[in-house]
């Protein structure tokens, strides 16, 4: 769909400044994102599809910065198993977890330091992170070991470490996702979650992004969650209720307003994506991220803001905020800074070794059989490629192990095969998350119910296992290894 009227000069701007575009590719720009760049787009958004090594990244963002100055670039950048700068030499930092289970805000610090000079010498200048969720629901899916933790306060202190230290990085931070996505049983990339908990119950969830509001942070994003207390019809992200009332008024905040992706299937299958970026932006949202690669999506999405504000159903005094809001971020963040210091390379690790030195350690074992069960990688979130094998192998070349990422056809099979590769070495049972996957809970059942004496290892959220790395960083999986090794 094509318009041959644009709107006013200064609107057209506008409205493409309220977006923010996935692309596909490492080196060439595509022609229809110089297009959108040249109307005024607002920012774009890397994944590991466009990342080889440190040196092309820099020169993919010299070039979008080529095509205008004041384009935002930007990256999801937790740490932890959320790996897309891996191949240009990322800092390893384990996920904020195993940061809220250390406890050491100046230790937080030192790890958003590292991630943020990181993106700062590679010409990114926006990180979609930290995340402010609590997780408390046991059977959540997607937040986890994302979190700082449950508690509003320990994820409060943890959130203005890191936003303070990617700030004076001249780094923008996220806060994300809007009232907190830590109440549900669902993944938003998966479908429509719903956080059914009680308007009070849901105030301790606003209280880190009231941290993250004080520390200054310039951006949040929202979840797409409903939240029935708040607003039973709409998910935050479309819900001029949570969005205005609640993050803008009650919160007090001024910053830039981000949409999660909108081809997410909480979005995408109920409202569309072209809608939901008319309804967001109505509801007050600042900016919306269409993060697949398939440029038509953007322009389905772009049509229909520009149609919506034609026709009066989107207001334009809406749109100029918006994109006022995103004018102030990118005179602060757009370019990034010329000389970059030095980051503590070692930060990560050893947060990742005081997660694990903090709890009990069983004593050193040597030559173990490692059994490493794991759900397949998160699609969105890059999570995979790291093994505990490998990472025990690193510490004691004498080990051995076997790697299971799904529920197997026949697991009495895989059972046998593992006990008889394991003879009578020491057995050790990792298991990610097993009350959300139970191939992972039968499996361990049936090795521990031959072999009781076998360590139990948990690389998710504890389970009441002997060790627990909290979490399945590169950093996080050395640091468990090393304390089962004893070295």
């Amino acid at each position: 769909m094509t318009h041959s009227a644009h709107p006013p000069p200064g609107l057209d701007e506008a409205a493409h400044r309220c977006l923010v575009a996935g692309f596909a590719g490492t080196t060439a720009v595509p022609d229809t994102l110089k297009r959108l760049v040249d109307r005024g787009l607002g920012g774009v958004i890397l994944f590991t599809r466009n990342v080889r090594d440190a040196e092309q990244v820099r020169r993919l963002t010299a070039e979008l910065r080529a095509l205008r100055p004041d384009l935002l670039v930007g990256i999801d950048n937790e740490g932890g198993g959320i790996g897309h700068l891996v191949g240009a030499g990322a800092p390893e930092v384990p996920g904020s977890y195993a940061l809220g289970v250390a406890d050491d805000p100046a230790l937080t610090g030192r790890c958003a330091d590292a991630l943020a000079g990181h993106l700062t010498s590679l010409g990114i200048t926006v990180s979609y992170a930290p995340v402010a969720d609590l997780q408390h629901h046991p059977r959540n899916p997607i937040v986890r070991t994302r979190s700082f933790g449950a508690e509003p306060d320990l994820a409060a202190r943890h959130l203005r470490a890191w936003i303070t230290a990617t700030e004076r990085r001249g780094v923008a931070s996220c806060a994300k996702h809007f009232p907190g996505h830590g109440g549900t049983e669902t993944d938003s990339h998966h479908g429509i979650a719903v956080d059914p908990r009680s308007h009070d119950e849901l105030r301790a969830d606003f209280e880190p992004f009231r941290a993250a509001v004080d520390a200054g942070v310039p951006m949040i994003m929202s979840a797409h969650v409903v939240y029935p207390a708040l607003d039973p019809e709409r998910p935050a992200t479309l819900s001029r209720r949570i969005l205005g009332d609640l993050l803008r008024h009650e919160l007090d905040f001024d910053g830039v307003l981000v949409s999660d992706a909108l081809e997410m299937k909480a979005i995408a299958d109920r409202y569309g994506e072209a809608a939901g970026a008319r309804i967001a932006l109505a509801a007050g949202a600042d900016q919306v991220i269409v993060a697949v690669p398939d440029l038509e999506v953007t322009l389905a999405c772009r049509d229909s803001v520009l149609d919506a504000l034609r026709t009066g159903v989107l207001p334009e005094e809406r749109v100029r905020e918006a994109a006022g809001r995103v004018r102030r971020l990118a005179v602060r963040y757009a370019a990034p800074a010329g000389a970059v210091d030095d980051w503590d390379a070692g930060a990560g690790l050893e947060a990742a070794r005081r997660a694990v030195r903090g709890r009990p350690v069983p004593s050193a074992v040597r030559g173990a059989h490692v059994v490493d069960l794991f759900p397949p990688p998160h699609p969105a979130l890059n999570w995979g490629g790291e093994d505990l094998l490998t990472a025990v192998r690193a510490v004691d070349p004498t080990a051995t192990g076997t790697a299971v990422t799904g529920d197997p056809a026949d697991p009495d099979a895989v059972v046998e095969e593992i006990l008889r590769a394991c003879g009578d070495a020491p057995l050790a049972v990792a298991t990610c998350d097993a009350g959300l996957h139970p191939w992972q809970e039968r499996l361990r059942a049936a090795l521990l119910s031959r072999r009781p004496d076998a360590v139990r290892i948990d690389t998710g959220l504890p389970e009441g296992g002997a060790l627990c790395s909290y979490g399945r960083g590169r950093v996080n999986l050395r640091a468990v290894a090393e304390a089962l090794a004893g070295t």
